[in-house]
């Protein structure tokens, strides 16, 4: 049974084994550096090993920092170069700053204090995810953490309220209404902020690799306004398309009230919390005026949490997200960074380029955003997304 089990596992890397061989072993195009083009095929094997999920997707980013180093494609220096990225540490510290909200509760203490205040309709109660949704996106970079650890036990809470439930085929009396919109509701607040979802620093990285430079108040600023319009527009469109048949939920806001009162004042390591979420949010916004990086806001903001005890240094241990992001973000970035340096890059763009001369920039843009748009139906991971992509 168990040598079963070894060749069902190593059956499973023969698909980004087989695709790297290929690659590997095909001829290097001229004007290419060879080590750049054997680089290209770990990357891609690691890519294609993200999706079909042999392994965690950590563990697969691992074997591929090793393959690096042990091919000789690159130096065990380089190979491990991606640990010292600030921008991982952002990430990596926004992860166990998020853990705040949840150990002390003010993520929940945010969702029903909203829920006071908009959940007497349907539709206002909607809006109240979707307002603790987007402020607690800049300070929790997972959707899932934020959608499955706060949002979706109190919206099944509310629904329970009112009887609604698939397991009894009353869901469409407002369970579905409201999980309908919470899930397009992360699909754009992943989007607002550079810390909202763990792959968007993985777009900073890249696009600093190019040249452009993106920052935390420049990126907010950028999709504020498109951003809002679709967090204002989406509710309603869910209520038109698949709408609740309760339309009154004034259970809602005084299950608010109750939880809020079993919570109880707001405890001094909330209050602790909340003055380091703002302390980030303004370190954010004018770090480059003060000269300090966002890395280095966020680490900051960590030790402030740990001095006070919101946090135990067992606390961060046990953040596997954080952890996890590390490893696979710092094998990314890492190969993503060397085909850039080895000249791959630059390569593939002329080559690309190419392809589309004599096309209207508008054109092309659309062209690449649809093709983006739909490929990710091919990927069950933003990640591998937006890396292969």
């Amino acid at each position: 049974m168990n040598n079963t089990k070894i060749s069902g596992q190593l059956f499973k890397f023969a698909g980004p084994l087989l695709v790297g061989l290929l690659i590997w072993f095909s001829p290097v195009p001229d004007g290419v550096d060879p080590n750049a083009w054997h680089l290209l095929a770990i990357f891609v094997a690691t890519i294609v090993g993200i999706i079909v999920q042999p392994m965690p997707m950590g563990a697969v980013a691992f074997i591929a920092i090793v393959l690096t180093a042990l091919t000789g494609v690159l130096t065990i220096q380089q190979s491990l170069s991606g640990f010292g990225n600030p921008v991982i540490w952002l990430i990596v510290c926004a992860f166990m700053i998020s853990r705040g909200f949840v150990k002390t509760g003010l993520g929940a203490r945010i969702a029903y204090w909203l829920m006071t205040k908009l959940g007497k309709h349907s539709l206002g109660l909607s809006y109240g995810f979707v307002a603790t949704d987007l402020l607690l996106a800049p300070a929790i970079p997972s959707n899932t953490a934020r959608a499955g650890g706060i949002i979706l036990p109190i919206l099944r809470s509310t629904a329970l309220v009112y009887d609604s439930a698939p397991e009894t085929g009353t869901q469409r009396k407002l369970g579905s209404f409201l999980i309908f919109t919470s899930f397009q509701v992360q699909n754009i607040t992943c989007a607002m902020f550079m810390t909202a979802m763990a792959a968007n620093p993985l777009i900073v990285q890249m696009a600093g690799d190019l040249g452009v430079q993106l920052t935390w108040a420049g990126w907010a600023l950028a999709a504020i306004v498109p951003g809002l319009v679709s967090l204002l527009v989406i509710p309603l469109v869910v209520y038109k398309f698949n709408p609740p048949e309760i339309k009154h939920t004034p259970a809602a806001a005084e299950l608010g009230r109750t939880k809020l009162a079993e919570m109880g004042k707001v405890k001094q390591s909330e209050w602790i919390l909340l003055g380091v979420f703002f302390l980030l949010l303004t370190l954010w916004i004018f770090g480059r005026q003060l000269g300090i990086h966002s890395a280095t806001a966020a680490l900051t903001g960590l030790v402030v949490l740990l001095i006070n005890g919101v946090l135990t240094w067992e606390d961060v241990l046990k953040e596997k997200g954080a952890w996890n992001t590390l490893v696979w973000f710092a094998a990314l970035v890492m190969m993503a960074s060397f085909l850039g340096k080895l000249g791959l890059i630059g390569w593939f763009s002329d080559w690309v380029q190419g392809g589309v001369t004599g096309i209207g920039w508008v054109q092309a843009f659309l062209v690449l955003s649809l093709v983006y748009f739909y490929s990710h139906y091919f990927f069950a991971s933003n990640t591998a997304h937006i890396t292969s992509m």
